[in-house]
C-alpha cells in the first residue's frame, strides 16, 4: 500500500492510544523528523506520563514542528491528534511554513487497540479513554481536508498498516538535480523577432516546422545541450504573441526548456476558461491573434500555462527563478501564498500615480545563498540588489529582451526593434544617458542585522571564524561614524604576527625564530621583503569613472580611493586622495597594467610613507613630548651628576631605595648617562621615518600586493610574481611609486640563512625597520593548519619606539620575553582568512553586503585583546 507525500510536508499521525503509531513512525522515519508529545512532556517534566504538563508539552512539540518545516525539514506528529482542537494549530504551522499538512489516520478497531494497551509495559491508560479517543476519531475523519489536510491517508486494519510503503515525492518545483547549462530569458510579451535572434545569438538553432495538421510552429534546439528558461509574460502588448507561445511551448515539450508563469499569463489562462477579467494591459493584442487559431491550439494554450509551476530551484539549489522573484522563506516551497508571490511579487496594496501597484522592495532585504533571476518589473538594463537579478528589460516598451547565462554568469541581450506598447510608467533613461546607467543597484551595502550580536563566519581558508557580540559592536561604532564609502571596502589587511622571541643578547627579534617557524612546517622557501616603515593603505585604483559606477557602484565621479586598514580615508584632504590615484592610474596606463591583466579596476595593498603622514598626531603628542621631556631631563640630570662626581666630598641621599645610605655617584652616572644615551636613540628611531609632507611629490607608495583584479584573487601567485609584476607595472616612471627591496632565503640551507641574516642586519643597521618573511607561496598549509601569510622581524632600534626607550635594559629585556604570540597569530590567521574570503566574494560578483560581512569581521577583530606592541 504505496503512500505518497511531498518531500516537504508536516505529517499528523491521528489515531488512539494504542493503535501502533509511535511504532509505525519509527518503522518508516528517522528519528531526528519524530517528534513525540510523549517525549516532548519527559523534556520539560522527566516524565514521559505527566500529563499535567501537556500544554508545556505541546507547546515544546509545536516549537520545534516550526523550527524544522523552517528549515527544510520533513516532520512527523506523533500523538493522538484525535480532536479537531489539537489539529488546528498543526495544519496552522504547516500553513505559517508554506508546507503540506499531511493526515495519516489509524483507524483501527476499537478491540485492536484495547489489546494493545494491555501489552504495553512502559504504559497503560484507561479503557475509557481509548474509547473516547475511537469516537472522536471516527468523527473526525470526513472533516479532515476540510480542516486543511492536502493529503488524507485513512488505514482501517493493522494488515493496512502494515502493508504501508510511503514514496517520497519531490515537490514539482524541485529541480536541484539540474545543473544546467541555462540561458534564462526575460519577459517576452510577444516579442517573437527578438526573442528569435536573441535564441540565436545565444546559439539555439531556430526552426520553422509544420506539424501533422500542416499548420506552422517552431522549434529550437542548442547544440551543446544547454536549457533555455523562460521567466513568463510570454503574452500581451507584443505583436507575434501566437508565435511565441508555438516556440516556447514546443521548446518545453521537447526538454529544451523550462517555463514559469508570469501574472500576464495566468491572467490569459483566466479568460480562457471564462472568468470575467479585465481586458486591460495587452490583452486584448493576445485575444485578438488567438481567435485566427484553432480551438485545440488555444486548448494547449491552456493547458501548458495550467500546468506551469510558480517556480524553479535549480542547481543543488544555487539558482532560483521565477517571474516575479522569490523570498528565501518561500523557495522551493508550494503553497498559495508562494505562487502569489512568484507572479505578482509583494505589494501594499497601494498605487502610484501611474496607477501601478506599490511594491515592495524585497531583493535590498534578500540575503538568501541561492540567485535569484526573475522579471516582471522592467528596468532599463539588467539590475543587480544584493543575490538577485532581474533582467526584465522592457522589449516591448522599446527597450531589450535580455537573457542571463548560468553559471557563466553572462548577458546577452537584443535591442528592440521598436516600441511596441507605450508602458504606463517611463523607465528608459535619456539617450545620452543609457550608457553610464547604474545597474548594480546601491541597496545591497550591510545593514545593520547583519552585523548585529555574535556571528558565525564561513571562509575558504578556515571553515568558521566567530565575531563576539562585544567586537561586534565596536566594530559597529568605526563603520557607521569613520568609514569611507562602503562601496570601495572591498578588503581590510590582516594584522602581522612577530616572529618567536628571540634569546639573543640584547634582542628581542632576529631571523633565525622567523625562518625556523616556516622550515619546521615544511617550507623551504621564504620571501624576504624589506618593511617599510610607513602606514598600511589600500589602494583601489579603476580605469576611469564609468569602470568605478559600473563594477563599484559609486556614481560620484571618483575613479578610486586609497584606505587605511580600518576602512577610513588615508587622506583628509580629498585632493590629495585624487591627485595619488590619478598618479597611480596614469603609471597602469602606460605600462600596458589593464591590457595585460584584462582588467578595468586593480585593488594593491601597499605601504605609504613617510609614517608621520599618518601619525602626526601620535608623534606630536606621544613621542615627541617623551622625547623632548626626557633628553631635557636626563641631560640635565647628567650634568649635575658629573659635577658632582668631581667634588668627592659631596655625597647625595637618593631616594627611598637607598634606605639613607651614601651612593656611589660614578655608578649612579653611569646609569643615568645609558639612560640618557638610550633616550637620543629612541629620539634618533623615529625621526628616521618622518619627514615633511607639502604635497604629493613628499609621499613614497610601495606596493607589495597586486591583491585583485576583475575575475581574479592573485593569492594564487607567488610573492616573487608580485613583486616582479608590481615593479613591471608600477614602480618604473613615477618616483611615487617605488618597488620593495627583497631577496628569496632557502631556509634549509646554512649558507642562504646565513645571506639572508645579513641582508636584514644590514637593513636594520642602516635605520631600516626590519624585514617580513613571507612563504614562497602567497596561501600555504601544513595539512590542515594554515600558516601564517607574514611574519615580521623588527630591527633592534626600531624597537626602542614599539617598547620604550630603554627596553634593552637588561631588566627590562628579560620581563619582554615572556611576551607571548600566540594570540597575535590566532587572529593574524583569522583575520587574513576573512580578508581573502572578501575579496573572493567580491571578484565572484556576490552582493557587497556578503563581500561587507567579512570585511566588518576584520574590523571587529581589532577590539579584540591582544598586545598591540607585538
Amino acid at each position: 500500500m504505496k503512500l505518497t507525500i511531498p518531500e516537504l510536508s508536516l505529517i499528523v499521525l491521528i489515531g488512539s492510544s494504542g493503535s501502533g503509531k509511535s511504532t509505525f513512525a519509527k518503522k518508516h522515519f528517522k528519528p531526528t523528523e519524530i517528534i513525540s508529545s510523549d517525549f516532548c512532556r519527559g523534556l520539560v517534566s522527566d516524565d514521559e506520563n505527566d500529563q499535567t504538563v501537556t500544554q508545556t508539552a505541546f507547546d515544546v512539540l509545536h516549537y520545534i514542528a516550526s523550527k524544522r518545516l523552517q528549515l527544510g525539514k520533513l516532520t512527523v506528529v506523533d500523538a493522538t491528534n484525535v480532536q479537531e482542537a489539537a489539529r488546528k494549530p498543526l495544519v496552522q504551522i504547516a500553513r505559517d511554513y508554506h508546507c503540506f499538512p499531511v493526515a495519516v489516520v489509524f483507524n483501527l478497531p476499537e478491540k485492536v487497540c484495547h489489546e494493545r494497551n494491555k501489552s504495553r509495559t512502559d504504559r497503560q491508560v484507561e479503557e475509557y479513554v481509548i474509547k473516547k479517543h475511537t469516537q472522536q476519531l471516527k468523527k473526525s475523519i470526513k472533516g479532515l481536508q476540510r480542516e486543511g489536510f492536502r493529503y488524507v491517508y485513512v488505514l482501517n486494519s493493522p494488515e493496512e498498516v502494515e502493508e504501508v510503503i510511503f514514496e517520497r515525492q519531490p515537490l514539482w518545483n524541485n529541480r536541484k538535480d539540474e545543473h544546467g547549462p541555462f540561458d534564462i530569458i526575460g519577459d517576452i510579451h510577444g516579442c517573437f523577432d527578438e526573442l528569435k535572434m536573441l535564441l540565436e545569438k545565444l546559439g539555439y538553432c531556430v526552426e520553422k516546422v509544420k506539424d501533422g495538421t500542416g499548420s506552422e510552429n517552431y522549434r529550437a534546439m542548442h547544440p551543446e545541450g544547454r536549457k533555455a528558461v523562460f521567466l513568463g509574460d510570454l503574452v500581451d502588448r507584443g505583436p507575434k504573441i501566437t508565435e511565441v507561445l508555438k516556440l516556447v511551448m514546443s521548446m518545453v515539450k521537447s526538454g529544451a526548456a523550462l517555463c514559469v508563469p508570469g501574472n500576464h499569463d495566468i491572467k490569459l489562462l483566466k479568460k480562457l476558461r471564462g472568468s470575467n477579467v479585465q481586458i486591460t494591459h495587452g490583452l486584448d493584442n493576445t485575444l485578438e491573434q488567438l481567435e485566427r487559431e484553432s480551438p485545440e491550439f488555444i486548448e494547449e494554450v491552456k493547458t501548458f500555462i495550467d500546468g506551469l509551476v510558480s517556480h524553479y530551484v535549480l542547481d543543488d539549489g544555487k539558482l532560483v527563478v521565477a517571474h516575479a522573484g522569490m523570498k528565501e522563506e518561500l523557495q522551493g516551497r508550494g503553497s498559495g501564498r508562494v505562487r502569489e508571490f512568484a507572479l505578482y511579487g509583494e505589494t501594499t496594496g497601494e498605487t502610484d500615480e501611474y496607477g501601478l501597484p506599490v511594491r515592495y522592495d524585497w531583493a535590498s532585504d534578500y540575503r538568501g545563498k541561492a540567485t535569484v533571476i526573475y522579471g516582471h518589473t522592467p528596468h532599463a538594463e539588467a539590475l543587480k540588489i544584493n543575490n538577485t537579478i532581474n533582467i526584465d528589460t522592457g522589449c516591448v516598451f522599446g527597450g531589450k529582451l535580455t537573457a542571463y547565462r548560468y553559471p557563466e554568469k553572462e548577458f546577452v541581450d537584443i535591442k528592440a526593434s521598436k516600441t511596441y506598447y507605450e508602458p504606463a510608467k517611463p523607465f528608459l533613461p535619456e539617450e545620452e544617458k543609457a550608457d553610464v546607467f547604474e545597474a548594480r543597484g546601491d541597496n545591497d551595502t550591510l545593514d545593520i542585522n547583519d552585523v548585529l550580536g555574535k556571528r558565525i563566519i564561513g571562509t575558504r581558508l578556515m571553515n568558521s571564524i566567530t565575531i563576539h557580540e562585544e567586537n561586534s559592536i565596536a566594530a559597529l561604532e568605526v563603520m557607521s561614524r569613520f568609514a569611507a564609502d562602503p562601496h570601495w571596502l572591498i578588503y581590510l589587511p590582516p594584522t602581522m604576527s612577530p616572529s618567536e622571541t628571540s634569546k639573543k643578547e640584547g634582542m628581542l627579534e632576529h631571523p633565525a625564530e622567523a625562518f625556523e617557524y616556516f622550515r619546521t612546517r615544511g617550507v623551504d622557501k621564504v620571501v624576504c621583503e624589506q618593511k617599510h616603515m610607513g602606514s598600511r593603505a589600500v589602494v583601489i585604483v579603476c580605469k576611469d569613472s564609468q569602470a568605478a559606477a559600473k563594477r563599484f557602484g559609486v556614481v560620484d565621479g571618483t575613479s578610486g580611493i586609497c584606505y587605511t586598514r580600518t576602512g577610513r580615508h588615508f587622506f583628509d584632504n580629498m585632493e590629495l586622495e585624487a591627485a595619488l590615484i590619478d598618479r597611480v592610474r596614469k603609471v597602469l596606463d602606460k605600462s600596458g597594467f589593464w591590457n595585460d591583466f584584462n582588467t578595468d579596476w586593480v585593488c594593491l595593498d601597499c605601504e605609504l610613507m613617510p609614517w608621520s603622514a599618518k601619525a602626526q598626531m601620535l608623534l606630536k603628542d606621544q613621542y615627541s613630548a617623551v622625547g623632548v621631556s626626557s633628553r631635557v631631563a636626563l641631560d640635565e640630570a647628567v650634568k649635575l651628576l658629573e659635577q658632582a662626581s668631581m667634588n668627592k666630598t659631596v655625597s647625595f641621599d637618593v631616594d627611598k631605595q637607598t634606605s639613607g645610605k651614601n651612593a656611589d655617584i660614578n655608578a649612579l652616572l653611569q646609569r643615568f648617562r645609558e639612560r640618557s644615551e638610550l633616550m637620543h636613540k629612541y629620539v634618533d628611531a623615529y625621526r628616521e621615518y618622518c619627514w615633511p609632507v607639502n604635497s604629493i611629490d613628499d609621499l613614497r607608495l610601495a606596493p607589495f600586493h597586486i591583491l585583485a583584479t576583475e575575475g581574479n584573487v592573485h593569492s594564487d601567485k607567488n610573492h616573487l610574481w608580485h613583486m616582479d609584476n608590481i615593479a613591471k607595472y608600477c614602480a618604473q616612471d613615477d618616483s611615487l611609486i617605488i618597488a620593495t627591496n627583497h631577496i628569496l632565503v632557502d631556509v634549509t640551507d646554512t649558507e642562504s640563512i646565513a645571506k639572508g641574516t645579513k641582508w636584514w642586519e644590514d637593513l636594520t643597521a642602516s635605520g631600516g625597520e626590519g624585514m617580513v618573511v613571507k612563504p614562497y607561496d602567497f596561501i600555504v598549509k601544513n595539512g590542515r593548519e594554515l600558516l601564517q601569510p607574514a611574519v615580521k622581524c623588527r630591527g633592534k632600534e626600531y624597537l626602542r619606539i614599539i617598547y620604550g626607550p630603554e627596553y634593552t635594559m637588561e631588566e627590562n629585556i628579560q620581563r619582554l620575553r615572556n611576551r607571548a604570540v600566540g594570540k597575535k597569530r590566532s587572529l593574524a590567521l583569522r583575520e587574513f582568512a576573512l580578508g581573502m574570503e572578501s575579496l573572493e566574494r567580491f571578484v565572484r560578483n556576490e552582493p557587497l553586503y556578503r563581500v561587507h560581512e567579512c570585511v566588518f569581521g576584520v574590523l571587529a577583530m581589532e577590539s579584540e585583546p591582544v598586545d598591540p606592541r607585538l
